[in-house]
């Protein structure tokens, strides 16, 4: 279904603010430079919004935030922005932790994981794993938050950050997850990215820039942390929700993505939207369609993360956690 003429409109409004990486602009410095340029709406007023550094080696910066409406030991979603391993921040990424905190509600922690070329793959998954790691061995409680209701999400990149941190969990014994959010994910490195219908914000040129500057060898993207859609199971990863757009390159590899997790036994449900293009996700403000991926996400969430943890249930052990502190806040 092509794109309506408004939503067209914001597309193209989009495109021509949106460095065209892989083509006119090749350097991520000049790339950041140019996409930081960009407004992105603000999202709904917290209660609280605050810096954070989570200690380790690098220590990771993150972003707390807390709904006045969470009440006592809400749950926590760790949050894992896109922009191809390579663009974004904690900024460009503010409003949809806002609505994610809002309307779960729940503590968000926005992770400020290292991005490539300056740190190649795994440095993005060290960090997004180790933010993953201490919010359940310190962060939630230090947070007010309940370590027993912890989800990762994510978007683009960041979704495939988030799912990874599944698997690593479940390959070296936790910590536990309850539930991941993964909207229009990355899911294989190697994907053939040769269609680009009309109504696309990034492009398969796009995406082929953004790998070539994420994995330093074509052979990491064999790697299961790389592409979670190559990895040989799926089976004990957290239930998930899968959220993709009709006009996105990635939409073959999130459904296909869905479609192993719910053949490998993993609760999963799958949703598209269409009449919408990558990006548009955090933009109900300007878009009805957008504000449906908002309101599926918070929805998935809230579902997931409502339920008391169930002592009975088993979860996940593994080695003695690490020695870590708390966390420390910055200036905001």
């Amino acid at each position: 279904m092509a794109l309506d003429p408004y939503t067209e409109g914001v597309r193209r409004l989009m495109s021509a603010a949106y460095p065209d990486v892989g083509g006119a602009v090749t350097d991520a410095a000049e790339a950041r430079r140019r996409h930081e340029r960009a407004r992105f709406p603000r999202g709904p007023n917290l209660g609280e919004v605050r810096d954070i550094v989570i200690p380790g080696t690098p220590d990771v910066s993150a972003r707390v935030y807390r709904p006045a409406a969470a009440g006592p030991t809400p749950p926590v979603v760790v949050y894992l922005h896109g922009g191809g391993f390579v663009l974004c921040n904690l900024d460009s990424h503010d409003g949809i932790c806002r609505i994610l905190a809002d309307g779960t509600p729940a503590i968000v922690v926005s992770v400020d994981y290292r991005r490539a070329p300056e740190h190649p793959y795994p440095a993005a998954v060290d960090d997004a794993f180790a933010a993953v790691r201490w919010m359940h061995a310190v962060g939630a409680a230090a947070l007010g938050g309940d370590p027993d209701r912890i989800a990762v999400a994510g978007d683009s990149a960041g979704g495939n950050l988030a799912t990874v941190c599944c698997l690593r969990a479940r390959d070296t014994g936790g910590p536990p997850i309850r539930f991941q959010l993964l909207v229009y994910p990355v899911t294989d490195c190697l994907a053939d990215w040769s269609d680009d219908p009309d109504g696309q914000l990034m492009t398969s040129r796009h995406m082929r820039w953004y790998v070539e500057q994420y994995l330093t060898e074509r052979a990491h993207g064999e790697q299961a942390y790389a592409s979670p859609l190559r990895a040989g199971s799926l089976a004990g990863l957290p239930p998930a929700f899968v959220l993709t757009v009709e006009h996105d390159p990635l939409r073959p590899e999130g459904e296909a993505y869905a479609g192993r997790l719910a053949a490998d036994g993993v609760p999963v449900q799958a949703h598209r939207v269409t009449g919408l293009f990558h990006g548009a996700f955090g933009l109900g403000a300007l878009l009805p369609a957008a504000r449906r991926c908002e309101d599926l996400a918070c929805d998935a969430l809230r579902a997931a993360l409502s339920a008391p943890h169930d002592p009975t249930t088993p979860t996940p052990t593994g080695p003695e956690a690490d020695r870590m502190s708390q966390p420390r806040r910055v200036g905001r």
